[in-house]
């Protein structure tokens, strides 16, 4: 052959050799070599294992476990799941009333609905259900569609469910009328007095921002110049809401939140705008608790870091990671962690978990077990995740939010008495009694608010309620009765202002005992000279 042809062909040869070098090394690629390898796995199984088998579930269990070792906030949501995801971002529906997690074959009550079937006859966050209907569900399997097919249902039903408690030796039993859940953000608002207002917000979803708006207005056109907004046990949800928040009470170019993450579009940044700043003056006091998570972290390490207002409770969840979305063909999802977010001082707020998942969510009830919900001095501060506000007060990251005044949790007033009247629906049925057999009394008051402050239960009233208790299957007991008769007298009004006013005769009544409401609206004078001076001593 010519050399003058040979060069060329040669050439040519080294071109194609490349190129399947090139496909063979695109092929293997660690992503290809994992996907063949499940093919492979896959493949075996089906032609070999002693019974049929369900490709589709195998599929999916494949999905759950790859997803379950990167960290507890990326997980899987299966096609049947996704309609009662999206109902608790955006509507509504019946049923129990719970945000709940499976955790190593449990169910776990992260907190109940606010205003919801589950909270009136008591159920508390952190209870674990174990029983529904007499079913046993603990240790079988259970999955979130399951726990939506045995707890949801028609309104009016009745369910029987039985719960471990922390501290409790003997499983509780509940009997829950079920009933259509509300998702609406702001659960209530109202004037406390001439000049300082209430907002609660339970969540975070696409509708918060539009109702806060609602909400603050109506305050507003009352007076308001000084406001308490509640986000405990708000369990978090959209960013872009929680941002849209934090707007309101700081001034343009203030930053709110930033996110890193490993891909550009991961990396954000959050500043205050000039298009909202209905309250970038006035005091401001922001209650969290252990149930207060990412999107209400969020919003509290804003108004914290540029000392804005005063954080008032106990230590947040500690929830730092934004999750993304992914719809699948099929209609299922999955929720990638796709970066963390940063308060303004620098400080990620998100706890520890390099433990198991179960750890991870136990560490809630390891705060009870260990004294912190009860003692300031309990909580675990690191010197390497100190930062400073604006102003220079020191903050610390890494486990949720410190609030800048601790309200320890109560318990001296609590007993088995008091929790048989919650879990039998005594008080709520002794309120409607009420109206029933006193069908002039509201006309007694201008409204809910004025029956707040001016009424009082009475020993006759309180003997008719312990009389209607022991006819409801709750005995009296003298001992527990006087151990917690300050909170069965304001349970007992608080049942009738619900009977007559709804909402304005119960929130008002049951903030009277609220130790971290009370605290927060004492504080409002140092709320409004930290406004004023970005100052604040007093504890």
């Amino acid at each position: 052959m010519p050399r003058k042809l040979l060069l060329p062909l040669t050439a040519l040869m080294l071109v194609v050799t490349g190129m399947l070098v090139g496909f063979n090394l695109k092929i293997e690629t660690p992503n290809k070599r994992a996907i063949l390898k499940i093919e492979e796995v896959m493949n075996k199984v089906s032609d070999n294992y002693f019974e049929e088998t369900d490709p589709d579930k195998m599929a999916e269990d494949a999905i759950k476990g790859m997803l379950n070792g990167l960290d507890p906030h990326t997980f899987y949501i299966p096609p049947v799941e996704m309609k009662s995801v999206n109902e608790s971002m955006q509507g509504a529906f019946e049923g129990i009333g719970i945000e709940f997690n499976i955790l190593d074959d449990t169910l776990y009550v992260v907190s109940p609905i606010s205003g919801g079937p589950s909270e009136r006859v008591g159920i508390l966050a952190g209870d674990r259900i174990v029983e529904v209907d007499g079913e046993k569900i603990a240790g079988v399997g259970l999955t979130n569609n399951e726990v939506v097919k045995k707890l949801r249902g028609a309104k009016d039903t009745k369910v029987v469910v039985k719960i471990k408690r922390s501290g409790k030796k003997e499983l509780l039993s509940f009997e829950i009328i079920r009933d259509k859940i509300p998702l609406h953000s702001v659960d209530y608002s109202y004037m406390i007095d001439d000049a300082t207002g209430y907002i609660k917000v339970n969540r975070f979803s696409e509708t918060t921002v539009r109702e806060f708006i609602e909400h603050l207005t109506k305050l507003k056109q009352q007076g308001l110049k000084n406001l308490i907004l509640d986000l405990r046990n708000n369990p978090g949800g959209y960013l872009q809401q929680a941002t849209l928040m934090a707007d309101f009470f700081l001034k343009q170019g203030q930053l709110i939140t930033y996110t890193e993450g490993r891909i550009a579009s991961s990396k954000t940044r959050h500043e205050a705008t000039n298009r909202i700043s209905d309250f970038e003056q006035g005091g401001l006091v922001i209650l969290i608790n252990q149930g207060s998570a990412s999107a209400s972290e969020i919003v509290s390490g804003a108004v914290q870091d540029h000392d804005r207002g005063l954080i008032v409770g106990r230590r947040s969840f500690g929830k730092g990671l934004v999750q993304q979305q992914y719809m699948l063909a099929d209609g299922s999802a999955i929720r990638v962690v796709i970066s963390r977010y940063f308060t303004p001082s620098g400080r990620c707020i998100q706890k520890p978990y390099d433990k198991n998942s179960k750890d991870y969510d136990m560490e809630i009830a390891e705060r009870y077990e260990n004294g912190e919900i009860f003692d300031e001095s309990k909580i675990q501060k690191v010197d390497s995740l100190k930062f400073k506000t604006q102003s220079g007060r020191v903050v610390y990251g890494g486990g949720g939010i410190l609030p800048d005044v601790f309200v320890p949790g109560d318990t001296t007033e609590t007993s088995d008495y008091l929790t048989n009247l919650i879990m039998k629906r005594v008080f709520a049925q002794f309120g409607y009694k009420f109206k029933e057999q006193n069908p002039a009394f509201a006309s007694q008051y201008k409204d809910g608010f004025d029956f707040a402050r001016r009424f009082e239960v009475d020993k006759d009233l309180l003997t008719k309620f312990t009389t209607f208790g022991a006819e409801h299957e709750v005995p009296y007991v003298q001992k527990d009765y006087i151990r917690s008769e300050k909170f069965i007298r304001n349970n007992i009004k608080a049942a009738i202002g619900r009977a007559l006013w709804g909402d304005d005769g119960y929130y008002p009544v049951v903030m009277q005992v609220d130790d971290v409401f009370q605290k927060g609206y004492g504080l409002m004078p140092e709320a409004v000279k930290l406004e004023k001076t970005g100052k604040f001593t007093a504890k």
